[in-house]
């Protein structure tokens, strides 16, 4: 039986959510959530948040927070939150060991 752990997030993903939080005067968190849609069934959305609900999992570190919701969790163990900076743009990524094929944008996925 394989152990399930909630995600991870790199430091360069946490590095990135300091550079856009020192540009801001209320720190920001970022919120990631997974809904129904997309080409491959489910999406992920990625927003700044400046509110923590009372069922959200906060990752934190030196002072910067990632918000996950208690009904995304499930579909986000043991995934990977990073920062992907290439020649295309940079954003946020998501690498999910549990999407089974996603899209080419990699917005999307199927379970």
């Amino acid at each position: 039986m394989e152990l399930t752990l909630p995600p991870k997030v790199t430091d360069r993903a946490f590095e990135r959510l300091a550079e856009i939080n020192a540009d801001t005067a209320a720190l920001q968190a970022l919120r990631i959530a997974v809904e129904g849609g997309g080409c491959s069934g489910f999406q992920y959305e990625m927003k700044l948040d400046e509110d923590v609900a009372d069922d959200d999992l906060v990752l934190e570190k030196d002072g910067q927070k990632v918000l996950i919701d208690s009904v995304s969790l499930p579909f986000l163990a043991n995934a990977v939150i990073d920062f992907s900076q290439e020649l295309i743009g940079a954003r946020f990524v998501i690498e999910n060991p549990n999407a089974t094929s996603s899209c080419g944008c990699g917005t999307s996925f199927s379970m």
